[in-house]
């Protein structure tokens, strides 16, 4: 088979069909996957590649479809349920695996894998789009700057665009769970949104509120960095953050099974993401800090293209890594593997360090 085939499961999902549109940039040929047969059909039709139809809980179909290609993205979500059969499945037919996941839950359940990925010599990589590979980046690049570093901050904020319908439903499926924050090495949880600041970016007249969120960085940045104290922020208006101060309240009402199904149906309703002419106007803007016990610190800001956008991109060039030979095998997240520069190698991202402050 030739070398640059990968199987892209879940393609006929928002993001991956954006991977799919895209994979030609970076001279790569996925193998469409899913379980939806007329979706994964139509979408094969449109884009002339081929496919194969299966449910990830069809061990002997995973495995077989798995069998012949080096590499397999992983875009079916929530990844709470779908991304232990795959990687389980990719130890037993030798497939690297990378995915989109951004849940510091699943980063941690898929860290056990190490041990095993490193007998097999092959690589198991969640968050190799947005989440996280813009933040990791910007950690690593950070902690080379401030090696003694105790405390991370990382922010960021998506400007003129929205979420996907993917994302909304596993955002959903987290509706009433406690925040995380990572102190002394150890996460811990404490209530979302109960941090707030506002930061400067360059070029931004206004500063951009953020709340405190668990994003994955509170698992990978620790991995990619081993600083030991770590906060995350996401942009939101400042009147929606004092509301959710109040989550604690309603947390019971949010779990209930009624509430999640009525807020489901209103995604679903909805698009299934941004369109491409609002994709090529947003942007994403990150933030991150780093200090030591000296209380000298050191902060630096990045601008990427839209999120979405910025996914399919950093897949496809790790993929294209991947294929090409280039990987560093166990459990990695992009900085480990590819290092601070990886996001420079995304057509449209700029990043600027501030002077270090004492």
């Amino acid at each position: 088979m030739p070398s640059n085939k990968f199987l892209l499961y879940g393609a006929n999902g928002y993001t991956g069909e954006l991977i799919a549109r895209f994979a030609h940039q970076y001279g790569l040929q996925p193998i469409l996957a899913g379980r939806n047969q007329k979706a994964i059909e139509t979408l094969a039709a449109k884009l002339q590649l081929p496919f194969v139809v299966f449910d990830l809980h069809n061990k002997v179909a995973l495995r077989n479809a798995l069998q012949d290609v080096p590499l397999v993205v992983h875009a079916a979500g929530p990844y709470d349920f779908t991304a232990q059969p795959v990687v389980e499945a990719c130890l037993d037919t030798n497939t690297h695996y990378i995915d989109l996941n951004g849940d510091m839950d699943v980063f941690n359940m898929l860290l056990n894998y190490n041990q095993q990925a490193l007998e097999k010599n092959i690589m198991v990589m969640p968050g190799a789009g947005f989440d996280v590979v813009p933040t990791d980046c910007l950690a690593l690049f950070l902690k080379n700057r401030l090696p003694d570093a105790t405390d991370l901050k990382i922010a960021f904020a998506i400007l003129g665009s929205a979420l996907s319908r993917g994302t909304s439903i596993t955002t959903l499926l987290k509706l009433g769970m406690p925040g995380a924050i990572r102190r002394n090495g150890v996460i811990v949880p404490e209530p979302v949104g109960k941090r707030g600041l506002s930061i400067n970016f360059p070029g931004y007249a206004k500063p951009q509120f953020m709340m405190s969120i668990p994003w994955g960085d509170v698992s990978t940045a620790y991995f990619s960095t081993g600083i030991p104290n770590i906060e995350t922020y996401t942009g939101i208006q400042k009147s929606v953050w004092y509301f959710l101060k109040a989550q604690v309240a309603f947390n019971w009402l949010l779990r209930t099974s009624l509430v999640r199904s009525i807020i489901k149906k209103i995604i679903t309703s909805g698009s299934p993401g941004p369109n491409d002419t609002v994709r090529d106007k947003a942007i994403s803007l990150i933030w991150a800090k780093v200090s030591n016990a000296k209380g000298k610190s050191v902060t630096a800001t990045m601008q990427c293209p839209e999120a979405y956008s910025l996914t399919a991109y950093t897949i496809l060039l790790i993929a294209q890594k991947i294929i090409h030979g280039h990987f560093k095998a166990g459990y990695q997240t992009p900085a480990s593997a590819y290092g601070e520069d990886l996001i420079m190698e995304i057509p449209g991202v700029s990043r600027n360090i501030e002077e270090e402050k004492k």
